[in-house]
């Protein structure tokens, strides 16, 4: 009998690998230029990026099992990988509005802003917005840097990361049709 790692040990760790190099590379782009954590190329960047690593790690995976993966144990495999990548990034995220950059988060606000403004401003909506409008939404962001906002994103996170992990299953699934009868 083979010594194979199950779909969880497997996942954990692919996650800590995901999870760390997520936020390294959150803390090189801080160190660069803070402003780029709020842009959109970066975010869309960082989600290709994800979904990548997963996909290789649980090719990796597929691969030392056997070659075949079913759909709930790749589902399995890409979940918790998310949840243990997406926990790392979430505590990665907390020390950085909370303890190293407690400012970080007003100017990330303000930045947010600003493009929102203006891409509004791009489809002539951009005059719409009132003062009130404006502070409200000041606000609504600024709670989402909390430790308390982080724990609620991470708590809706995990309902994209189910979503996620059924793409992430199909693609990884792979059915040993010699067993077809």
């Amino acid at each position: 009998m083979e010594n194979t790692t199950s779909p969880v040990q497997a996942s954990v760790k692919s996650g800590m690998i995901i999870g760390l190099l997520m936020l390294i590379i959150n803390f090189v782009i801080y160190f660069i230029d803070y402003s780029l954590l709020v842009a959109a190329w970066y975010n869309i960047f960082v989600l290709i990026l994800f979904f990548a690593l997963i996909i290789y790690f649980g090719r990796q995976y597929r691969k030392e099992i056997g070659g075949y993966m079913t759909f709930s144990t790749a589902f399995q495999f890409s979940f918790v990988t998310l949840i243990i990548s997406g926990l790392i990034a979430t505590i990665g995220s907390v020390l950085l509005y909370s303890v190293i950059d407690p400012g970080l988060p007003e100017i990330l606000v303000e930045r947010q802003l600003e493009g929102m403004l203006s891409m509004l401003d791009k489809f002539g909506a951009g005059d719409s917005i009132s003062a009130d409008q404006l502070d409200e939404m000041r606000s609504e962001m600024s709670r989402s840097y909390t430790v308390m906002g982080q724990i609620k994103a991470f708590g809706f996170a995990l309902i994209i990361y189910a979503i996620m992990s059924l793409i992430l299953g199909a693609i990884l699934k792979k059915r040993d049709k010699s067993l077809d009868y």
